[in-house]
């Protein structure tokens, strides 16, 4: 992998997706999204700027722990434009995250403890189901396996 000359303050698209190790199209669907910015030479060539490697970088590994974008998008509106973001940048908005994280873990350790009771019950009713409708929460409402959790 190449290194980038210290003045250098811009990348090409090709640029950033080889010190990244995101592809192109992923780069072009993250500006298409609003993650990361660039700027367009006369020739409609893009640019990023040097701290688009941290952003997209950071954008990553919120994807790897199943953070949505939107939700990435409004972490990365809260930090400076073309100052590389810090360590503490990054703790404050990892932060946020962690008790959505925390909820996540909680419910799939749920699943794991009660997918041994689920396994080939075939509970089309969901009246006794402790994962879809505890205590036939929905039995008023409808029949069938289609139900699912919400989003509160």
């Amino acid at each position: 992998m190449s290194r980038i000359p210290e003045k250098v303050h811009e990348l090409t698209v090709g640029q950033l997706s080889a010190r990244s190790g995101a592809a192109v199209s992923a780069l072009h669907f993250y500006e298409a999204k609003g993650l990361i910015h660039s700027r367009r030479t006369s020739g409609n060539q893009r640019r990023y700027g040097r701290d688009t490697l941290r952003r997209v970088a950071f954008i990553r590994a919120a994807q790897r722990v199943g953070i949505p974008l939107a939700t990435i998008r409004e972490a990365l509106a809260e930090l400076p434009e073309e100052r590389t973001p810090t360590r503490e940048d990054w703790a404050r908005l990892s932060e946020a995250w962690r008790t959505e994280l925390d909820d996540r873990i909680a419910q799939l350790n749920r699943l794991r403890d009660h997918l041994t009771d689920c396994i080939g019950c075939g509970c089309l009713s969901l009246k006794s189901c402790v994962l879809s409708n505890p205590d036939d929460i929905h039995g008023e409402q409808q029949a069938g396996s289609r139900l699912m959790r919400e989003k509160r």
